[in-house]
């Protein structure tokens, strides 16, 4: 009985993450050829990305200041084009620093 909710549930699952990537094929055949929309479309996954990482940056860390000081510093080096890594190594030593004198 287990096995058959199982794979009930992942055929749903399936169905569901499925709908969303043949909807558009089916409703635009053409090409979009609006300014507007295709840069809508362009900017979606960036920010709906953004939404979603934003609330767990804060909240990662036992420190909100030590969080936010690491998303700081991780815009300053993406603003200045560093590297992703370096990017993420900057900012998970700052959020490190200020949990080691921060929470002793």
């Amino acid at each position: 009985m287990i096995t058959i909710k199982t794979i009930l549930a992942v055929l749903i699952m399936a169905i569901v993450t499925y709908i969303p990537r043949a909807l558009p094929l089916t409703f635009f055949r053409k090409k979009i050829e609006s300014p507007w929309i295709r840069s809508f479309l362009y900017y979606v996954p960036y920010a709906v990305l953004g939404a979603m990482i934003f609330p767990a940056i804060l909240y990662s860390t036992q420190s909100t200041v030590a969080a936010t000081l690491g998303l700081f510093i991780a815009i300053l080096l993406a603003f200045l084009e560093k590297n992703l890594v370096v990017v993420a190594m900057g900012s998970i030593f700052v959020v490190y620093l200020c949990e080691f004198f921060l929470v002793r």
